[in-house]
């Protein structure tokens, strides 16, 4: 895969190291990958300036507004058992636990389309990157946590209220329809360039590394990132 190369470092000090967490917020794995990525952060500390940017991706986007019954879902679209799609949700809590996120399964019984989320990201990133950056943990939890609807506007004005954002401007942009073309746009740029599974998280817009990887993997790759001039 090639993306467009960074521009040249000015002085010594650590240079801004772009990630785009390419992702969805009805993807375990992609909560999974976030936890690990950020503590992996936490770890280089001052060695990496990370400008985080929240890209979108639908697992599901033929779903229907009603959503449908998870369990269900998986079996379908995996071609697995019940017992299969138990199993693999406790290997995920399980995983989700040892990073200090919480997937209660018997709370998350649907699976919604997730388009208008992404909308509301959008929206956030031009607004501020810590923002969207609180929404998009307070998406994945209402979700995996709570067993919300995330395809709900009221629910999504609500969460996005709760991290600082204005709901009343949240309820224009998912009552208009804004931004839906650009989250379409971003959608079909990471396809074409081969972005089929999520996460991806693309360092420097050249450097992709996929799934929800031990937190010991992101932080080599910060770290070797980091003291490289760029490019």
């Amino acid at each position: 895969m090639v993306f467009s190369l960074p521009g040249p470092r000015m002085n010594d000090q650590p240079r801004p190291l772009r990630i785009d967490f390419v992702s969805d917020v009805s993807c375990p794995w992609c909560a999974i990958g976030l936890q690990s990525l950020e503590q992996a952060i936490a770890r280089v500390g001052d060695a990496a300036r990370v400008e985080l940017h929240f890209q979108p991706f639908e697992l599901n986007p033929q779903l229907a507004p009603e959503g449908e019954d998870a369990v269900a879902h998986l079996r379908e679209k995996y071609g697995i058992s019940e017992a299969q799609v138990r199993q693999n949700g406790e290997a995920i809590r399980a995983r989700g636990a040892e990073l200090g996120f919480v997937f209660d399964m018997q709370r998350r019984r649907h699976v919604w389309n997730t388009f208008d989320a992404h909308r509301l990201l959008h929206w956030a990133e031009t607004q501020d990157l810590q923002l969207q950056r609180a929404l998009k943990h307070a998406l994945l939890r209402a979700y995996f946590s709570e067993g919300e609807n995330v395809s709900d506007r009221d629910v999504l004005a609500r969460i996005a209220s709760s991290v600082g954002l204005d709901a009343e401007r949240a309820r224009e942009v998912l009552a208009s329809g804004e931004y839906a073309e650009q989250v379409r746009e971003r959608e079909r740029f990471y396809t074409g360039n081969g972005i089929h599974a999520v996460p991806s998280v693309i360092f420097d817009q050249r450097h992709l590394v996929q799934g929800g990887q031990p937190v010991e993997q992101f932080e080599r790759v910060l770290r070797q990132l980091s003291a490289e001039p760029a490019a």
